[in-house]
């Protein structure tokens, strides 16, 4: 009896993770697919990832880890200046600046972050995120790659306007499960009208095997790359604290106890140290997944185990990857409109979350300063390298809440970010 209870039990974990897959994906795509790597090879590093929080969590924390929008602007920047190999370098960095955070923190407590990194400096840093990616979202949207106009404007405008329509749908008035996958959603509507359009190429999808091997690419040392994108990670890194507040809160446990944030930093880290080695896009944990869990009750860790297998098996099937290569660039461009949008947003929310000080002479010069500094294309020379960018705003930002005297402001940590990083 109590082994067809097993049997039964397993068979229910199985379905739950291929679900919380289903749940995960559109976000998981999306990042290759808008930077140019392998969706394949961020399949395969998003199961392999979690996996690895895993056995370093003890099992203990039902989450799933996957492609992180965060770094969209660094690797973008980095494969056009140095190339693939290069930039995976500057990831595979950002990885073991997370370990070594995790080390800080199990010395040093949480306090030492947030005293480094207040929510003042991460808010602007996450809101250049998504405002440097503004760009890439109505260039897409319109039609275009680089300077070429692919789709004919009128057309593409139509695509990415229902494709966005459908994302905003769901995003707004969705109940139940359909609620946790807007980008997903928006992507299969625009997908579907841009067939009955005819702007479908599928040549990729008949000429991939059915069968292949994701295309795993090594790093190459470079220090401008390393200089360039580990201060990127800030942001990511300190919103990870929200996200195990999120998933405790949803769960009754006090992750931040037991298995302790130094250990769940440290798993993120040696993930995206992996992800980033073998040429997929840095992990972070994924809100998506949380909410399902929520939604659906589904606290055992171990589904979280079979959606990581789901994640490896089919970054093997090459039809997959070979399909997702047909999405024209005006679906990516709808959905991507209101996704950078959201991520900029949530900069702002996190200054408001935390009551930070704007009237304060010293917020609002790290805030503006920050703001300008990255966007504006500052930058400043280091030898043969440059710090600029996301990475030099995060910089400033850190230097000036530590040299400016004023009052401290009082430290939070957001509990559900809602856009994944």
């Amino acid at each position: 009896m109590d082994l067809t209870a097993n049997k039964k039990e397993t068979g229910k974990n199985v379905l739950m993770g291929l679900q919380m897959i289903f749940v995960a994906f559109g976000s998981l795509v999306l990042v290759p697919l808008l930077t140019g790597l392998d969706p394949s090879v961020a399949l395969f590093t998003a199961g392999v990832g979690t996996l690895i929080f895993q056995v370093v969590t003890k099992w203990k924390v039902p989450i799933f880890l996957a492609s992180s929008f965060a770094f969209i602007p660094a690797i973008t920047y980095g494969i056009a200046a140095w190339g693939l190999p290069s930039t995976l370098c500057g990831l595979a960095a950002a990885g073991l600046f997370y370990v070594v955070l995790s080390i800080a923190i199990r010395y040093f407590g949480v306090g030492i972050i947030h005293r480094v990194f207040p929510p003042v400096v991460v808010g602007p840093v996450i809101a250049i995120i998504g405002l440097s990616l503004a760009p890439t979202a109505v260039s897409m949207a319109l039609g275009q790659s680089g300077d070429v106009q692919v789709i004919p404007v009128e057309t593409a405008l139509i695509i990415a306007g229902i494709s966005l329509a459908a994302t905003l749908a769901v995003f707004l008035f969705a109940k139940g499960i359909l609620k946790l996958i807007p980008v997903l959603t928006g992507i299969v509507v625009g997908y579907i009208v841009s067939l009955a359009m005819g702007v479908v190429d599928m040549s990729s999808f008949f000429e991939s095997s059915i069968i292949a091997v994701p295309h795993f690419v090594l790093p190459e040392w470079n220090l401008a790359a390393i200089l360039f994108i580990v201060p990127v990670a800030i942001a990511p890194a300190i919103e990870h604290f929200g996200d195990i507040l999120t998933i405790g809160s949803v769960t009754g446990k006090d992750y931040l106890a037991d298995p302790g944030i130094h250990r769940t930093m440290l798993g993120d880290g040696i993930a995206t140290f992996f992800a980033s080695f073998v040429g997929g896009p840095p992990n972070t944990t994924y809100s998506e997944v949380t909410g399902a869990v929520a939604l659906t009750k589904a606290f055992n860790p171990v589904i979280m185990t079979f959606a990581a297998i789901f994640a490896i098996i089919f970054a093997f099937v090459g039809k997959i990857g070979g399909f997702l290569q047909t999405i024209p660039n005006p679906v990516m461009g709808g959905v991507m409109i209101l996704l950078f949008g959201l991520i900029a947003s949530l900069g702002i929310n996190q200054l408001i979350l935390n009551k930070v000080n704007l009237s304060s002479a010293k917020n609002i010069v790290i805030v503006s300063l920050i703001l300008v500094a990255g966007l504006g294309g500052l930058f400043i020379p280091i030898g043969d390298f440059q710090l600029a960018g996301i990475g030099l705003a995060a910089v400033i930002g850190v230097v000036l809440n530590l040299i400016i005297p004023g009052e401290k402001e009082e430290e939070h940590v957001v509990g559900d970010k809602g856009v994944d990083f």
